[in-house]
């Protein structure tokens, strides 16, 4: 991961579009970061939680409905005009529609984070805060090579972990509690 130097000016969307390919970048809060496209085993992970959440949440099968869950959705919030997580969801009663064509103007209610050795500090030290900064209720933190996912909660303007799940365990957790998602097929990586 890199960042640009601090500018007298900000970074903007322009910058982005002119990154080499298989370079993913985002803009958080004027400065512009870089780093690698995910591969893999991270790939993996961040797909088979977007689609066991998004299938009782997003499409209502087996579960509640009421969200929209979107992988690396592009979100334009003040001063960052990109910035895009693993998966996002919004309860439809904040974004009652998702945009056909142009960013999310609304802070997500939950954020899941895959850990990558790429940008794993990047994460912790940029994203993390950023999120708590703007107000996303809920983080997962998933962390394939130590096979964990962490449960945080914004609490007085600081994410505070409320649980954490490792290996074979089956993930129940908020604000998803409706539904249990076994972890082991995240960590699975061939026959």
């Amino acid at each position: 991961m890199r960042s640009a130097a601090r500018e007298t000016k900000p970074a903007t969307y322009a910058d982005l579009e002119a990154l080499p390919p298989g370079v993913k970048g985002e803009i958080i809060e004027g400065v512009l970061y870089t780093q690698p496209r995910p591969r893999g085993g991270h790939t993996r992970a961040s797909s088979i939680i977007s689609r066991r959440i998004g299938d009782p949440f997003d499409d209502g099968i087996g579960g509640p409905g009421g969200w929209w869950i979107l992988p690396e959705p592009g979100i334009e919030l003040s001063g960052s005009p990109e910035v895009a997580p693993d998966i996002a969801g919004w309860r439809r009663e904040r974004l009652p529609e998702v945009p056909d064509d142009g960013p999310i103007t609304v802070v997500p209610d939950w954020v899941c984070e895959v850990l990558s050795q790429s940008h794993r500090k990047y994460d912790r030290r940029i994203k993390f805060p950023f999120y708590a900064k703007v107000g996303v209720a809920y983080l997962w933190v998933v962390d394939p090579p130590a096979r964990t996912a962490e449960i945080k909660k914004l609490i007085n303007g600081h994410f505070t972990d409320i649980a954490v799940f490792a290996d074979d365990e089956l993930l129940r957790a908020e604000p998803f509690d409706a539904v249990e998602i076994p972890l082991s097929p995240l960590w699975f990586r061939g026959p």
